[in-house]
């Protein structure tokens, strides 16, 4: 159960960051009762490897899919260019790195990517994670930590809730872009912990529902009380903004973010996390993320590729990747009918089935007609909103998201 009020230093509030509710390993408890215990709640997740990637087909088991499950929303994982500079980079650098960032990982192409993120975020500097989560984890304890107060919305990242809770700081939680609440819980951490540093986190699109922050107004409020704001923009760079800058240069906030949280493995086609925000920003994270600090680099061939799937985007051939998007994302809402997914225009579309049971049981059928739709349940999601998570790519065939609206409503049916 989720509690906000100002005596509570924290709760789980979505789930992300449990698990399962099993009792910890202890000599009480073998791993396979743990095991069957998620097995029979129907929360029970093995991986299932992908054999062939062909575009939006992949083959699994034997099975030919149209993958409607990879957040690969502008299809550049696939494209020549960036495979052929991922080539490129590994040919002149080597396969691997080969030590931190502070020894001697710090290649050209390091560089040449955090100054083209810079740009590309139109912020002063730029620093690059080997993951998004590894950014969320370096970044929050690195500027906070006890005494200070860090306020989330209740639907944030794993990564966000787990650099918040790693940091010390005071946590509180405000319901989903529900702003009276963030307000009242801003005066309330000016009044009752004066001197305290505030940051405020939230998502642009938000991982499991597609839907965006009222961005303009939490600006407005993280201005009023003096606070910080941390935006993770992992699931609309490439998607929305010009150029596809993500939701600040829609918005015509970027100088107003303190620090913008970013994914190269999501639209950009490639691998890796950043951070960008200003240059001192940038120069205490070298000094002070652990997980900057104690990381191997990033691997030259994730660089390459990341640093032409930037190219990419902010290109002519950018705005008709997004608008080929846009094109399949309307023709989904249109189409499908039953249950109607919320007009959010991003490449997320959750179809809220309820049971986890009942998820998993649509995922395998879709299955069994040809579609790859992931079950996404508890702890990803709260408790009774088990879905369906379909996510677009503007490498998808209009015919392909025709037929994917079919078979949901087929199934929805039976």
């Amino acid at each position: 159960m989720l509690f906000c009020f100002p005596f509570v230093l924290f709760a789980p509030f979505r789930g992300y960051s449990n698990l399962s509710e099993s009792p910890p390993v202890n000599s009480d408890h073998s791993y396979e009762e743990l095991i069957a215990d998620l097995k029979q709640r129907s929360l029970y997740r093995e991986l299932h490897p992908i054999d062939a990637v062909n575009g939006t087909g992949v083959g699994r088991g034997g099975r030919s899919l149209i993958n409607f499950a990879s957040n690969d929303y502008l299809g550049l994982t696939q494209h020549p260019q960036l495979k052929m500079a991922a080539a490129d980079a590994a040919q002149r650098f080597g396969a691997g790195s080969g030590a931190s960032r502070l020894i001697t990982g710090t290649l050209a192409i390091h560089s040449e990517l955090e100054t083209k993120l810079a740009a590309f975020k139109k912020t002063p500097a730029a620093l690059a994670f080997e993951s998004g989560y590894a950014a969320a984890l370096g970044v929050i304890p690195a500027l906070y930590g006890q005494g200070d107060v860090i306020i989330l919305d209740k639907l944030a990242h794993a990564s966000l809730i787990d650099g918040a809770r790693i940091s010390g700081a005071e946590i509180r939680v405000y319901p989903h872009n529900r702003l009276e609440r963030l307000a009242e819980l801003l005066d309330w951490a000016r009044q009752k912990r004066r001197g305290a540093k505030i940051l405020i986190i939230t998502e642009s699109i938000f991982s499991m529902d597609g839907d965006f922050c009222p961005l303009p107004e939490i600006v407005e409020l993280k201005d009023e009380f003096e606070a910080v704001l941390l935006l993770d923009e992992a699931h609309a760079i490439g998607v929305v903004g010009p150029d596809g800058a993500g939701l600040a240069a829609e918005c015509g906030v970027i100088d107003r973010v303190d620090i913008h949280l970013g994914t190269l493995s999501k639209a950009v086609g490639s691998s890796g996390g950043f951070i960008a925000g200003s240059s001192s920003l940038v120069e205490l994270l070298i000094n002070r993320a652990r997980t900057f600090i104690y990381s191997t680099a990033p691997p030259p061939a994730a660089i390459g590729a990341a640093i032409e799937g930037l190219g990419i985007i902010a290109s002519e051939t950018g705005n008709q990747l997004r608008a080929a998007l846009q094109r399949n994302h309307e023709e989904l809402t249109v189409t499908l009918k039953r249950p109607k997914p919320e007009a959010a225009q991003s490449a997320i579309v959750p179809i809220i089935v309820g049971s986890e049971e009942q998820a998993l049981s649509l995922s395998e059928e879709l299955v069994e007609r040809g579609f790859l739709v992931p079950a996404v349940r508890f702890p990803s999601v709260p408790r009774g909103s088990a879905r369906l998570r379909v996510t677009l790519s503007a490498a998808h065939q209009l015919s392909d998201v025709v037929n994917l609206c079919e078979a949901i409503n087929a199934v929805g049916g039976e």
